[in-house]
């Protein structure tokens, strides 16, 4: 049985997703503890010893590639690379090299034929851009995982500590704007709004976010002379990536809830107060993979959750939800032993 808690669930630092990945396929061929984890290690090891060639990938890219294809082509070889050190590492293992494998091919079709292979392929998971993770969605017979876009919401309640609200606020949009877990929509309760924007968007001119907010904080923002472009509809919905941020001002905790209910991606949202009725709501009420009460949305990652390597985040909810780290790449069966019962 596989102790969840172990160190077999974390990856090596210096090779983070490799480790994991491999042990996931490990843990579903070798049925004992241990023997999962002399293999784990041995991958690890050998991952480590060539860690070098790992770095290099990229000189192997051809110079003469075009600039719009240059990022396409340097995944290719550094996938090549990638999976051809993995397999030796099985191999040394004792594991069967053909346990992780590399569709050698950059043709689209192939995709499309891929996910009509319900007979061989179990899951997939898309990493990529939303038209990809759509594609894969809509044209697989296959069960399929999705890794969709972060539209995150951080809510600041009419209790909140407003400090701590803006030091929240500012870590959630500004420490890795083009992560899925950075903040691209602030709601404020029109009891602090007042107070509180005209703080926060100091905070954030000095980080150089671009601010777009509805009339009401529009209004507010104005008459504190902080810049403020008027939204658009789209922005209520909008994952940016970018040092921009929606601003909407709300009249309740009901209306803050339904309003993220409707416009997330279901991905990860925080409420910021000190009324602990209020936080439990909102923790219970506001369907996301992740929601924090006090906390920055950055937070939602695998390594932060203690899973080690993270396989993504996903926004579905059966089977796995949030984020993904080796249990969620694997499955379960039972197992019953008898004495020649009989169901009557």
């Amino acid at each position: 049985q596989c102790d969840w808690s172990s160190d077999v669930c974390s990856s090596d630092l210096a090779v983070p997703l490799l480790g994991v990945s491999v042990g996931a396929v490990i843990s579903r061929m070798i049925p004992h503890f241990r023997a999962m984890q002399k293999a784990v290690d041995t991958v690890n090891r050998i991952l480590r010893e060539q860690i070098t060639g790992i770095r290099v990938v990229r000189a192997f890219v051809r110079e003469d590639v075009e600039r719009d294809r240059f990022a396409d082509a340097n995944t290719t070889y550094t996938n090549t690379a990638l999976a051809d050190l993995i397999t030796q590492a099985l191999a040394a293992a004792g594991v069967p090299a053909e346990a992780v494998q590399l569709v050698p091919t950059t043709d689209r079709a192939a995709l499309t034929t891929l996910l009509k292979l319900d007979d061989l392929v179990h899951c997939v998971i898309p990493r990529g851009g939303e038209p990809l993770i759509r594609f894969v969605a809509e044209n697989s017979t296959i069960p399929v995982i999705k890794h969709y876009k972060g539209v995150c919401f951080v809510y600041v309640d009419q209790a909140a500590d407003l400090a701590m609200a803006a030091s929240i606020l500012t870590n959630a949009k500004v420490s890795r704007p083009s992560a899925c877990n950075a903040a691209e929509q602030l709601l404020v309760h029109r009891a602090v709004a007042d107070r509180f924007l005209p703080a926060a968007a100091r905070a954030l001119a000095a980080k150089q976010v671009e601010l777009r907010g509805d009339a009401a904080s529009a209004a507010i923002l104005a008459r504190a002379g902080s810049a403020v472009t008027p939204a658009q509809p789209t922005d209520y919905t909008s994952e940016f990536l970018d040092y921009i941020l929606a601003v909407r001002v709300v009249g309740s905790l009901d209306e803050a809830i339904a309003t993220i209910n409707r416009d997330s991606s279901n991905h990860s949202d925080a409420i910021v107060t000190a009324d602990a009725a209020a936080a439990r709501r909102f923790l219970a009420e506001v369907d996301s993979a992740t929601v924090y009460w006090n906390a920055s949305t950055r937070f939602t990652d695998g390594f932060e959750f203690g899973y080690g390597a993270e396989i993504g985040i996903s926004t579905d909810r059966l089977h796995a939800r949030g984020p993904m780290g080796l249990r969620e790449l694997c499955t379960y069966k039972f197992l019953i032993e008898g004495t020649g019962q009989v169901r009557g």
